[in-house]
Formats: structure tokens, sequence, C-alpha cells
């Protein structure tokens, strides 16, 4: 029985159904969490716009754009355009996670404002990133057709590059989660059983970075065994 890259049948591909798995219950988890919690309105009746423009004010930022954006769950904020965008399930929401996930933005805006090295460093290493994400498999594939195999080991360490863009990842989004939460408790936007929601919504949220990291460590993994195996078979 054949596999893959004309190999014979890969035993490694399990990792893969491990990693898919978590990332898989990691988002089932987010949409779970954000769901419920979308739910609850706040008390004091604000909308997750309110709470954005409020936050960035404070911290001094007027030159943020906030926009409307297309999906469930979509938001981000790009420091290139200097735009904020809510996706259709956060926009003009009153709902508890609606704010949490509004707040979680505005937390990447000042992290942006005031050169928050992690932030600095993941957008530096987005080139790099996707390099590792287009060319990694290509340079994997030839190398083990032609029977490289420097050129495949070359592939897997490009494939490091995902991996790295993902550590850097979370340091930023666990930061900005804090940041909001913070915010949301000082400026008495969300207070008790609300404030502990939008917390939930955003730990489940930073859950799915964490499960990215470790599928994306399994596939390389992955591939290093796939690689090495296939060394040892040349030597």
């Amino acid at each position: 029985m054949y596999y893959g890259y004309g190999l014979y049948y890969d035993p490694t591909i399990i990792l893969v159904l491990i990693g898919a798995l978590i990332s898989g219950a990691a988002s089932f988890m987010v949409q779970a969490t954000f769901n419920k919690y979308n739910r609850i309105n706040n008390f004091r009746g604000i909308t997750s716009n309110q709470v954005a423009e409020h936050i960035l004010h404070s911290a001094g930022i007027y030159d943020v754009r906030i926009e409307r954006i297309r999906g469930n769950l979509t938001d981000h904020y790009s420091p290139n355009e200097k735009v904020l965008r809510l996706s259709d399930a956060v926009y003009g929401k009153t709902s508890v996670a609606a704010i949490g996930v509004a707040a979680h933005e505005c937390g990447h805006a000042i992290q942006h404002q005031e050169n928050y090295a992690p932030l600095k460093l993941r957008s530096a290493s987005v080139p790099l990133a996707n390099i590792g994400s287009w060319i990694s498999w290509p340079v994997i594939l030839i190398g083990l057709l032609i029977g490289y195999t420097p050129l495949a080991q070359l592939g897997v360490f490009l494939f490091t590059f995902v991996v790295a863009f993902q550590l850097i990842t979370l340091p930023v989004e666990f930061d900005a989660s804090a940041r909001a939460l913070r915010i949301l408790n000082q400026d008495h936007i969300l207070e008790g059983d609300e404030h502990k929601g939008a917390t939930k919504v955003l730990r489940a949220a930073a859950m799915t970075y964490v499960a990215a990291l470790f599928a994306t460590i399994l596939q390389l993994l992955r591939l290093a065994i796939i690689v090495g195996g296939h060394n040892r078979r040349d030597d």
C-alpha cells in the first residue's frame, strides 16, 4: 500500500490526525464558548463598537478606523492599514462575547502603538513564515522523488519557519487578551460575571493558537521522521 510521496504506507500519518483532532477540538470549544456568551448582553447596553472606540481613545489612538468584515470570528487588527475589523458576529453587538473580542483586537492596536516587541517580531517574520508554508512541501517532495536527501532536509528546515511564527504569535495573542481584560475591568465596562464570561471567551480563543502550534510541531516531527527514514534507506 502506498501513501503520499510514492513511499510505502506511512504510519506517521497518525501525528497529522492527532494534530487535526486537537485543532478541531479547540475550534469547537471557542465557537461553543463564544455562542454561550454571545447570548448574554452586557448590563450597560453598550455595543462592541462603542467599547472599541472608548479603549482606543483612552489609549490616545485616534487614527484607527473601525470597520465591519464579513464572516464569523474573522475579527482582526491590520497594523499596516490601521484598521480594526469586527466580524458580523461582533460588530455592533452588545453581548459579553462580542465586547471581549472587540477589546482583544484593541489590545493589538495598543501593542502597535507601543511598539510591542513580540508584535514587531511577528510582523517581521511573516515573509519567512510564508516561504516555509509555500515552499517547504515542494522542496521536500522533489528531494524525496529524486533521492537527494539534503534537499528534502532543506525543506524540513524551511518548515521550521512556520513553527517559529506560531510560537512568536502566542505571547502576542496572550498579551492582547490580558490588556483587553484589564481595561474592561479598570474602566468598569464589564464586571462580575460579565467579566468572567469575557475571560472564558478569550481564553478559549487563545487555546486555538496553542492547538495550532502543537499541530504544526507534530507535522514538523512527521516530516523529520519521513526524511530521516528515507536517508537511512539510502545509506
